[in-house]
């Protein structure tokens, strides 16, 4: 049997993606919601975010990332100002983004893909907790060593499977990840599986976010390179 191409993944700093490439690679309608953010640290993240984005798809379909345009539809009322991003004129490509505050994610694959980044700073909230976590999920994170990270770990790997449609948000409690480890070493990929999904987990060396990527397909992480830019068509 053969084996499925990879989906392709990447995570970095917001202030390393934009040192090669900026907005110049955004659409017009992406330029208005980045001019939507009164903060210029999230306008930074969500525009290094579709940054990275387009390298993803580029690396997957070896084309420049300036030819790569990012739209967004909903499923449910057809808008197009919110909804599942994807990529014009390549309808069997799965696409995925993600950022907090000082880094960003991303992923593109030849199958259904979701991604999610937290920062791990945030004060735990036993509360919190106790809505999105099973009782087996919640028990390892109160018993690890850091619970902070553990819990981010959970809480990413959550908000993947919802971008894939694999959990929703109101019932995350259902959604028990409690075979997949509590630790994840800093700096090194580990991968896992909640069948049918390859599970991808990473911790960034500095302990500040933690990553996950679920897919269909096995999920590689790459590091992010920079690309050609030149404006796209609006």
């Amino acid at each position: 049997m053969t084996t499925p191409p990879p989906t392709l993944a990447m995570v970095d700093d917001t202030a390393g993606v934009l040192a090669d490439d900026g907005e110049e690679l955004l659409t017009d309608a992406e330029l208005a919601r980045a001019g939507a953010y009164r903060r210029e640290v999230d306008r930074a993240d969500y525009v290094a975010a579709h940054v990275l984005v387009r390298r993803c798809a580029s690396a997957l379909l070896d084309v420049p990332a300036a030819d790569v345009v990012l739209r967004q539809r909903c499923a449910g009322c057809g808008a197009t100002d919110h909804g599942r991003p994807y990529v014009e004129g390549r309808p069997e490509v799965h696409v995925s983004l993600s950022h907090t505050r000082g880094a960003v994610a991303a992923a593109a694959g030849w199958a259904p893909v979701g991604v999610d980044v937290e920062a791990i700073g945030r004060r735990l909230d036993d509360g919190l907790m106790a809505k999105v976590l099973s009782d087996g999920e919640l028990e390892a994170v109160r018993a690890a060593v850091d619970p902070k990270t553990a819990f981010i770990r959970q809480w990413v790997r959550k908000e993947a499977l919802i971008k894939v449609g694999a959990a929703s948000l109101g019932r995350l409690r259902d959604t028990d990840l409690s075979g997949l480890p509590a630790h994840v070493p800093a700096g090194t990929p580990e991968w896992g599986r909640f069948d049918p999904w390859h599970v991808l987990d990473w911790l960034d060396p500095a302990h500040r976010f933690g990553f996950a990527a679920v897919s269909t397909h096995e999920t590689r992480l790459v590091a992010p390179r920079p690309t050609p830019t030149r404006r796209p068509q609006t």
